[in-house]
């Protein structure tokens, strides 16, 4: 039985869309779905709710999460700075929702999960840790974009005993980036999986949970065409019980 994939999205003014009916929407990237799709997984989209969304009778439902990239984490939540000039604008309805959601997906240890860029800083925010909120602040060189803020490929050093060394079958890969903010201190529960050639973390996994994933860079983007990126998305269905290769 195909396992079912709950994917987060983005809030409903998190993005603009053109058009002429409707101001407001819940949206997800194509490239999400499409990965999961091609794990062997079915692929549902989980609309945020709020602080006092019950989200157990959707956990119930599912297999895996994955928990998508977005808008910054708000400074709030980690003692950082509220008004730094370089904070993308937030969607506090996500940012509420997703919290109220981690700790009840931590309490499943049967449900997987992969926690992409802006999830894997809500993942470190939610066990204590903090962020920096914008790179270039405390490094010379910026590698996580390109000049107009968008994707670059970047180099990233995965740790030998990590999981996703074992997913990925490499320890040097060339994922597709596009964050301007990092983790700084890591939360409690949490280790280091992977780093950018400048230091920063790139990856962190649980250290109780036997499939809880995070990682700072867009394996989505380029999955399609680079198995290394898209083996996270296998390994997370084949977690769900939903693959044919069953990860230890």
């Amino acid at each position: 039985m195909a396992a079912i994939i709950g994917i987060t999205t983005h809030g409903r003014v998190e993005k603009t869309l053109r058009c002429d009916h409707y101001d407001e929407y819940f949206t997800t990237p194509a490239q999400y779905v499409d990965a999961v799709r091609r794990a062997g997984g079915i692929p549902v989209l989980l609309p945020p709710g709020g602080e006092d969304q019950d989200w157990g009778p959707v956990l119930d439902m599912l297999s895996g999460l994955i928990v998508t990239g977005g808008a910054d984490v708000d400074p709030a939540r980690y003692g950082g700075d509220g008004d730094h000039p370089a904070l993308w604008p937030l969607d506090l309805e996500r940012e509420r929702a997703e919290f109220v959601l981690l700790p009840q997906v931590l309490a499943r240890p049967e449900l997987p999960s992969l926690w992409i860029c802006r999830g894997m800083q809500v993942l470190n925010v939610s066990a204590g840790g903090t962020l920096y909120e914008h790179i270039p602040d405390v490094r010379d060189a910026f590698i996580h974009q390109d000049a107009r803020g968008l994707w670059v490929l970047q180099a990233v050093d995965v740790c030998q005993e990590s999981r996703i060394a074992g997913i990925m079958g490499s320890r040097q890969i060339s994922p597709t980036s596009g964050h301007h903010q990092g983790l700084r201190d890591i939360g409690a529960g949490l280790r280091v999986a992977a780093l950018a050639p400048d230091g920063i973390v790139e990856a962190i996994e649980h250290t109780e949970h036997p499939f809880c994933i995070g990682v700072q860079w867009h394996p989505e983007v380029t999955a399609a065409g680079d198995p290394q990126q898209q083996a996270l998305f296998d390994a997370l269905v084949a977690a769900a019980g939903g693959g044919d290769d069953q990860l230890t």
